[in-house]
């Protein structure tokens, strides 16, 4: 959402972004549960569900939202999860009610402004928000090269320019709460070659170049990418850095 307008850059994918998004580590998950309360936290834009289910492990409820009816009819967590499609300047939440409010992946589509005035709505008196991304992914030197020449040579031209935002760790968006000092934490999963393929389609540029293109990028990388990787079964540790900022509302 920008400027009072949503706009759903994965409704066409949601499919492959719920089965392909890597599930974020533990030790997040950890470190959000030690900030304060843990009743109740609101996931926002929690597309297929990645974070939620991590919160819910820690957190007594979460209450996830997103603009896209898509990716919510592709969510799923467990029982102390509830799923709702809202945009992040209307949440479903009470007053003063949340001991958290998150947001992975997804700042950088906000009506800023507008989406704080609700965070300090919703949140408790002392509570907190955290707000993460994670940019290109990391497998080895040479597969780096051949994903490189995906992400900003084929597919470059159409990543949108809020993307900007992700690869920067939202540090130029404005973030009016008192900083709170976050750990280093790294983002790792453990692919093979087709669940690093499935990966790569659940990228909006990827679907905004078959809009455009009328045909799948990732065949003009695929050999190269094969070539670097090796047996296609063989499963290699893929990683991102997580970029995490966290503040604590008045």
């Amino acid at each position: 959402m920008s400027n009072g307008i949503f706009k759903d850059h994965f409704s066409t994918q949601s499919t492959s972004y719920g089965r392909f998004r890597p599930e974020y580590p533990e030790e997040l998950f950890g470190y959000l549960a030690g900030l304060g309360g843990r009743e109740l936290v609101w996931d926002c834009a929690c597309g297929s569900g990645q974070a939620s289910r991590g919160l819910a492990r820690y957190f007594s409820k979460v209450v996830a939202t997103d603009g896209s009816a898509e990716q919510i009819a592709n969510a799923h967590g467990p029982d102390n999860v509830t799923f709702a499609v809202a945009l992040a300047d209307k949440c479903p939440l009470e007053d003063r009610i949340a001991d958290l409010v998150t947001v992975a992946q997804a700042l950088h589509w906000f009506d800023l402004e507008a989406f704080y005035r609700e965070v300090r709505r919703v949140v408790r008196p002392g509570g907190y928000i955290a707000v993460w991304s994670y940019a290109v992914t990391s497998v080895t030197p040479e597969i780096d090269d051949a994903i490189e020449e995906l992400y900003n040579g084929i597919i470059g031209p159409y990543w949108p320019p809020e993307r900007i935002h992700v690869e920067e760790g939202y540090k130029r968006l404005a973030f009016p709460f008192r900083t709170v000092a976050a750990p280093d934490i790294a983002m790792t999963v453990l692919w093979d070659f087709e669940q690093l393929m499935g990966y790569f389609g659940s990228w909006s540029a990827v679907a905004r170049y078959k809009q455009d293109k009328g045909h799948d990028p990732l065949p003009l990388v695929r050999d190269r990418l094969l070539s670097a990787w090796g047996d296609p079964a063989k499963v290699r540790e893929v990683s991102w850095p997580l970029m995490l900022r966290v503040g604590q509302v008045g």
